[in-house]
């Protein structure tokens, strides 16, 4: 029996349906409009896509979306000038610095330079800190919005074996911390790993965000796994994941699409995190 496919794009659109709920209340019980500053450094097409579905995705729910377009020679010094004014205008409550940057600038700089109380990338290492610590912090949105995905498909993570294919700072490490605060048993696989086959086949849960097209082959999927493919690889064929998915839907009890799966669910998280930093600037989360 074929999996269910997990439609990304439906629970994304019901998210931002009560997203811009809370933000017409918040308007009106505080006269607050939650506010998110985007900038954007230089020409990258992938980027430009990113900040435009951004750009849509805050109209949409009534968030006040403002850019920075800023060329690619600009010094560091100028972006973190820019980063410290936007720390200290009130009616700025999330601050996304999109990524990648040019390599004459120190990404870390810039990430540390975004004030954690408007860190609604969730990068920021005190972010990190407190969600490796299982504090309240902003969420990284591509893990927050995978975890709201395998809570749609109904999964009791708790005992449950879950493999991460891929030990990015931006997915692989944070989902698993996420999976763990949820009592699943992790394991992270990497370009290291040996028999990664063999490791995929256990997982009652597998998430991979290695960025490498159909790399899972359908066949090292457990049959009844739930399957959560975070990659995006443009091929000649068209926009593919990092799992094999015509193969691995035949196994698997429910998978992601790409695209259509995480990739909505990353944008609407980041909606979610700017009004709840507007939330508790205002005192009301």
């Amino acid at each position: 029996m074929a999996a269910t496919i997990i439609d990304g794009k439906a629970i994304a659109a019901s998210r931002r349906e009560q997203i811009a709920a809370r933000v017409g209340e918040l308007k009106e019980a505080m006269g607050v409009t939650p506010g998110l500053a985007v900038v954007i450094v230089g020409e990258n097409p992938a980027s430009q896509v990113y900040v435009r579905s951004k750009e849509k995705a805050c109209a949409e729910v009534g968030i006040l979306s403002e850019k920075h377009a800023l060329p690619e020679d600009v010094s560091q010094q100028e972006l973190l000038a820019l980063v410290d004014e936007l720390n200290t205008r009130n009616e700025i409550h999330g601050i996304l610095v999109q990524l990648p940057l040019p390599e004459h600038i120190d990404e870390d700089a810039v990430i540390e330079a975004i004030t954690p109380a408007k860190d609604v990338d969730g990068f920021h290492p005190i972010s990190v800190g407190k969600m490796m610590i299982g504090q309240e912090t902003f969420l990284p949105c591509t893990p927050h919005g995978c975890m709201v995905l395998l809570e749609e498909t109904g999964i009791e993570l708790k005992g449950k074996e879950a493999v991460v294919v891929g030990r990015s700072n931006i997915v692989g490490k944070p989902i698993a911390m996420l999976l763990l605060a949820q009592h699943a048993t992790v394991t992270i696989c990497h370009s290291r790993t040996r028999d990664l086959a063999e490791v995929v086949g256990r997982a009652d849960v597998l998430v991979v965000g290695v960025g490498r097209p159909e790399m899972i082959k359908g066949d090292w999927i457990k049959p009844g796994a739930v399957v959560i493919d975070v990659g995006i690889n443009r091929t000649d064929a068209g926009l593919v994941g990092d799992v094999e998915f015509e193969a691995a839907k035949e196994r698997a009890s429910a998978i992601t699409p790409v695209p259509g799966g995480v990739g909505p669910m990353t944008i609407a998280m980041l909606m979610e995190n700017t009004l709840l930093s507007a939330m508790r600037a205002t005192n009301m989360d």
